[in-house]
């Protein structure tokens, strides 16, 4: 196991808890009567006990079934969600894409936003200036640029979100399902982008359903369900038992 400076990223006992109501409650009355009836939800725990240490310029594919936690886990590693119990620690600047236009704003230009996501990653706007170009050309934004990101298709939002996340020089990368969107040429570019990036010794944390992609980019993978750890190793290895366990779950489902 890596140690001190070789290290990225340590989680330690990590627990997320939620509460899933069970009674929606709309009314000011509701919610009132509420007091005195006792609680009306039940506490889920999207990860628990949960601890795993990524390597320095590590690329780590994490898979696993709906609601098993992946992303919860990304975005408490990015830092916009607290955890519930346990603790993360990273080195360096980590740039998050957990979802489509991730820290954007719908009033504001792309170039606004540009700029704006820099400055959210701590890179002055002079800086921000000088790769503002390579920025739009890789997007494939071009006019749109100047408009607002309200009129900006998902897939405009999610090039443009690439974009940016890419090219801030970042230590750690976070990735969660973001490949998976956008045509076919687009795909390509991103992973060659990552690709470029992982030369560079960037750390890269991929959640993704889609294994081809898990076993292009990453090394390791881990394998959650039920917001634990179920396998942990080798990319092979891993993405084939969960395979496995997909193809078993899928021939019980269709027998019953």
């Amino acid at each position: 196991m890596p140690e001190g400076p070789d290290i990225a990223i340590e989680v330690r006992h990590l627990g997320v808890c939620y509460r899933r109501y069970l009674k929606k409650i709309t009314t000011l009355k509701e919610a009132f009567v509420s007091m005195f009836q006792g609680s009306h939800f039940e506490s889920f725990w999207a990860l628990r006990d949960f601890n795993l240490t990524v390597a320095r310029g590590e690329r780590v594919g994490v898979i696993g079934p709906n609601g098993s936690g992946k992303s919860t886990l990304l975005k408490v590693i990015a830092g916009v969600l607290p955890p519930t119990e346990g603790q993360v620690v990273t080195s360096g600047r980590i740039a998050p894409l957990l979802e489509l236009g991730s820290g954007f704003k719908n009033d504001l230009t792309g170039r606004e936003n540009i700029f704006l996501n820099g400055a959210i990653l701590g890179l002055p706007p002079a800086q921000m200036k000088e790769r503002f170009e390579r920025i739009v050309t890789f997007s494939g934004i071009g006019d749109f640029i100047n408009a607002p990101l309200s009129t900006y298709s998902s897939g405009m939002r999610t090039r443009l979100g690439f974009a940016v996340a890419t090219d801030v020089d970042a230590d750690i990368l976070l990735l969660d399902e973001i490949l998976s969107v956008g045509d076919a040429a687009f795909q390509e570019k991103a992973l060659r982008r990552i690709e470029d990036l992982l030369s560079q010794g960037v750390t890269v944390i991929l959640v993704s359903h889609d294994i081809g992609q898990i076993r292009r980019i990453c090394s390791r993978a881990v394998y959650i369900e039920k917001g634990r750890i179920k396998m942990s190793g080798d990319v092979t290895t891993v993405t084939e038992g969960y395979l496995r366990s997909v193809s078993r779950k899928t021939s019980l489902e269709a027998a019953r």
